[in-house]
C-alpha cells in the first residue's frame, strides 16, 4: 500500500499532471524533466506506436492512437475548459513515437502532447475550442472522437477537477473551515484539511461556487451555514455539509465577482473578490498581480521544479540558488502567475531579486547577506578610490547656498573625502571627491540651480463713500419797544430777510419817516439749524409788527442740507519670484514727540501708509498660493497728542489659479442718525410744531474692498 501510493504522489506523476494546465509549447520541457526520473522506473507492458486524425464527413475528428497492446478498456480522462484540454492516462505505457508534440491545426484540434513519467503515460489533447469526447478501443487502437457541440462557450469558471484522490484505506477529514477578509476585501475561506492527497473539484453553479471534496469526512460541529455578511466581503455565506463520502461547500457570493482557489500543504484555500463589470474580460485583475492566470496542480513536488515551470509559462530567465530546496503541495486556478510565484516564495521563506528579465531567487537571508557584502564591497572600493576636483558654474544659484547644501551634518552628500570651495567672484563652486559622488552632485546641481519662476501681484483697494446730512431749526421771538413813535397812521409794517438773520438790534423802517426806536425787551425760541462741513444754513426772516403797537413778532428759519459721495481705488502691484516676498507701500510718516530715559523728549514717526506684503508659493499645476498682508492706513482726526491713524487691514493666505481674481476681504460700515431738539409740547403740535424744534440727520455709509489678481511671469513681461 505505501508502495502504491509513493508512485502516485511522485514527483514524475506530478510533471505529466502539469501538462493539463501549462500551455502546450511548455511540452518539451517538461517532458524532459520527466524523463530523468523515468529512467529509474521500470519497463512498460505497453506503448503508444503511432498518432494519427482524420476527419469524418458529419463534423466530427477523429484521433487515432495505435498501441503495442490492445486495451482492456477506453483510460481514464478529464476535460479542462480553460484552456480547452482533454487529458488521458495510460498506466503501465510507454511513449514510443520519438517526439513528445504532434502538430494538427484541423477542426477543434491544435495539436497533442504526449509525456511519458516513470511507468505512466499522459496524453494531452490541445483543442482550439472546447468540445466533447467519445472513446471506444477497436483493436490495438484507440478511437477518441472529437465534436464541438453547439452553445458551449469558453469560460474560466467551468467545472475542473484539482486533482484525483489518492487510493487510502481511511477517508480523509476536514479539520477546521475559517473565514477571513483580506487586506483588498476579499472573502478567504480557508479548510484545513487531514492531509496533502485529498482531491478537490470546484466549480461554478448559477449564483454559487461549489466545493466538493471527495472521501473526505466532516465533524459534526463544522456541519453549518456561516453568515459571514458583516465581514463586508462579496461573500455573503458559506454553507458546508455531507454530500454521501464526500464534503460539499457552497460559497454564496453577490454582486459581480470572481474567484482563485490554491492549496498550500494542508490548507486549501479559495478567494472570492468583487470585479467592476469592464475589468471582467482582462487578466490579472487581483490588485497588485497583473501577470496571465494560470492553473497548477501540484503533489508534493520540488520547489525548484514549480520555479522552472513559472520561467518557462512567462518566458522570464529564473536563476535559483542552489540552497532552494524542499517540496510542497499547490493548487492554483486561475491566478496571476506573479501572485503564484509570491504564493510560493512566502510558503518557503525565499525571496527574489528581478533585473530585466531576469530573476535570482534565494532565501531571505542569504540575499541579506549577499547585499550586505555587496555594499560594504562598494564601501570600501570608494574609500580607496582616487579623488577629482570639478568646478560647478552656477547659473542662479548662489555658490554659497549650495556650499550649504553639499556640506550639511545632518545630510552630508560629500563622502569622508570630500570638500567643496566657494569662488564668490564667478559664483563657481570647486568640488573635490570620488567621480561617483562628483556625478551625483553634478545630478543635484542640474536640479536645483535652475531659473526660479515668477508672479506679478495686481491687488486693487477700493474705498467708496456715500454722506448725507440734513439740518433744519427756526428762531421765534416776541418784541417790545420802549416807546413808540409819534404816528397816526396805524398802519402795519412787515420786514423781511432772505439769506440771512434778523438783527434787533437795528431800528426796524415803517412807512413813516419818524424811525422805531430799539428793542428793549424779547421772548424767543431760539433753535436755528448749525452749519455743516463749514458751511452756514440758509435762512428766511420775519418781523411782523402794527405801527400804533408797541410789540412785534420776529420769526427766522434755518435749513442746511449736504449730500456727498466718493470712491478712492488704490492699485498696489508687485512683481517677486518664487516663495520670496515681497512689500510695496506709499504713504507718509507721521512725527510725534516721546519722553526718552532721561527725561527729554525726542521726535518718532509712525507710518501711515499704503502696504502690499505678499509670499507666493507656485503649485505643480500651476496655482499660486499667496501669504497676504495688506495695510490701508490714512491721518485721521488730530488729539492734543498729534493726529490719529484710521487703519484697515487684513493678513490671510489663499490659493488662486494663474490669473485668476479673489475677494480677500471687504468691510462695510454705516452710520445713521435722527436727532430732534423741540419745545415741550409746543414741538408736538401738528405744522405749527416746526417753529419750536431743531432737527439733525445724517446717513453716512463706507465700505471696503480687496482684489488681487496673481499672474506667473512668463519670459518677456513687463509691468504696464
Amino acid at each position: 500500500m505505501k508502495t502504491h501510493a509513493h508512485s502516485i504522489l511522485s514527483p514524475s506523476w506530478v510533471f505529466a499532471a502539469l501538462l493539463c494546465v501549462v500551455p502546450a509549447s511548455l511540452a518539451l520541457s517538461v517532458s524532459a524533466a520527466a524523463s530523468e526520473t523515468a529512467s529509474t522506473s521500470t519497463t512498460s507492458d505497453n506503448a503508444i506506436e503511432s498518432v494519427d486524425y482524420t476527419s469524418a464527413p458529419d463534423g466530427k475528428l477523429i484521433v487515432k492512437i495505435g498501441l503495442k497492446q490492445a486495451l482492456q478498456a477506453p483510460p481514464a480522462g478529464f476535460v479542462v475548459n480553460n484552456p480547452p484540454r482533454i487529458a488521458l492516462d495510460f498506466p503501465n505505457t510507454a511513449n514510443k513515437l520519438g517526439k513528445n508534440t504532434v502538430s494538427a491545426e484541423e477542426g477543434v484540434l491544435r495539436s497533442v502532447n504526449v509525456v511519458q513519467a516513470g511507468t505512466r503515460t499522459r496524453m494531452v489533447i490541445n483543442l482550439n475550442r472546447p468540445a466533447t469526447y467519445d472513446t471506444r478501443v477497436e483493436g490495438k487502437t484507440l478511437l477518441l472522437t472529437l465534436q464541438s457541440p453547439e452553445g458551449v462557450k469558453t469560460t474560466s469558471n467551468v467545472t475542473t477537477r484539482f486533482a484525483e484522490a489518492a487510493p487510502t484505506a481511511q477517508p480523509h477529514t476536514v479539520r477546521d473551515i475559517d473565514f477571513r477578509r483580506g487586506a483588498n476585501n476579499e472573502g478567504r475561506i480557508i479548510t484545513d484539511l487531514s492531509d496533502t492527497a485529498v482531491g478537490i473539484d470546484i466549480r461554478k453553479r448559477g449564483k454559487d461556487l461549489v466545493v466538493d471534496i471527495s472521501n473526505t469526512g466532516l465533524p459534526r460541529n463544522l456541519e453549518r451555514k456561516l453568515d459571514v455578511t458583516d465581514f463586508g466581503t462579496p461573500v455573503q455565506f458559506v454553507d458546508t455539509s455531507r454530500n454521501g463520502s464526500n464534503v460539499r461547500m457552497v460559497i454564496t457570493p453577490k454582486g459581480n465577482w470572481e474567484y482563485s482557489a490554491y492549496q498550500t500543504d494542508r490548507q486549501f484555500i479559495v478567494e472570492v473578490k468583487g470585479v467592476e463589470e469592464a475589468s471582467k474580460p482582462g487578466l490579472g485583475e487581483g490588485k497588485g498581480y497583473t501577470g496571465d492566470k494560470l492553473s497548477l496542480n501540484f503533489q508534493n513536488v520540488e520547489v525548484r521544479a514549480v520555479l522552472q515551470v513559472i520561467a518557462d509559462f512567462t518566458g522570464l530567465n529564473i536563476v535559483t540558488s542552489d540552497s532552494v530546496g524542499g517540496s510542497l503541495t499547490l493548487r492554483l486556478k486561475d491566478v496571476p502567475w506573479d501572485q503564484a510565484l509570491a504564493i510560493i516564495l512566502q510558503s518557503k521563506g525565499l525571496d527574489m531579486r528581478r533585473s530585466g528579465n531576469v530573476i535570482w531567487i534565494a532565501p531571505r537571508d542569504e540575499l541579506a547577506t549577499k547585499e550586505k557584502l555587496a555594499l560594504e564591497s562598494k564601501q570600501q572600493i570608494s574609500e580607496l578610490e582616487p579623488v577629482q576636483t570639478e568646478r560647478f558654474q552656477m547659473k542662479y544659484q548662489k555658490a554659497a547656498d549650495v556650499q550649504k547644501i553639499l556640506s550639511d551634518p545632518n545630510q552630508k552628500i560629500l563622502s569622508k573625502r570630500g570638500s567643496v570651495v566657494v569662488d564668490a567672484r564667478t559664483n563657481s563652486l570647486f568640488v573635490q571627491d570620488t567621480p561617483s559622488k562628483l556625478e551625483d552632485i553634478r545630478r543635484l546641481v542640474d536640479q536645483i540651480d535652475v531659473a526660479v519662476r515668477q508672479v506679478l501681484i495686481d491687488a486693487r483697494i477700493v474705498e467708496a463713500r456715500d454722506d448725507f446730512s440734513k439740518n433744519i431749526g427756526a428762531r421765534l421771538g416776541v418784541n417790545d419797544m420802549s416807546s413808540r413813535p409819534d404816528s397816526t397812521s396805524g398802519q402795519s409794517n412787515i420786514r423781511a430777510n432772505v439769506g440771512g438773520t434778523l438783527d434787533t438790534t437795528t431800528y426796524l423802517t415803517s412807512q413813516v419817516s419818524t424811525p422805531i426806536p430799539k428793542i428793549t425787551q424779547s421772548y424767543s425760541v431760539n433753535m436755528p439749524a448749525t452749519g455743516i462741513g463749514g458751511f452756514n444754513p440758509g435762512s428766511i426772516a420775519l418781523s411782523i409788527f402794527h405801527a400804533n403797537s408797541s410789540r412785534f413778532l420776529n420769526l427766522e428759519l434755518s435749513a442746511l442740507e449736504a449730500d456727498g459721495g466718493g470712491k478712492v481705488i488704490s492699485n498696489p502691484r508687485v512683481v517677486t519670484a518664487d516663495q520670496v516676498e515681497a512689500t510695496i507701500e506709499q504713504g507718509t510718516e507721521i512725527p510725534y514727540q516721546q519722553a526718552t530715559s532721561s527725561g527729554a523728549t525726542s521726535v518718532s514717526f509712525k507710518k501711515a501708509t499704503l502696504s502690499l506684503k505678499v509670499k507666493p508659493q507656485i503649485t505643480p499645476d500651476d496655482n499660486i498660493i499667496m501669504d497676504l498682508k495688506v495695510n490701508k492706513d490714512s491721518v485721521g482726526t488730530t488729539t492734543t497728542a498729534g493726529p490719529s491713524i484710521d487703519t484697515k487691514q487684513v493678513a490671510t493666505q489663499v490659493l488662486v489659479e494663474n490669473g485668476g481674481t479673489v475677494v480677500i476681504g471687504g468691510i462695510y460700515t454705516q452710520d445713521k442718525r435722527d436727532t430732534t431738539t423741540k419745545v415741550p409740547v409746543l414741538g408736538d403740535i401738528p405744522v405749527v410744531g416746526f417753529l419750536f424744534k431743531n432737527r439733525t440727520a445724517w446717513d453716512n455709509k463706507t465700505e471696503l474692498l480687496i482684489f488681487v489678481t496673481p499672474k506667473i511671469v512668463k519670459d518677456g513681461f513687463n509691468i504696464q
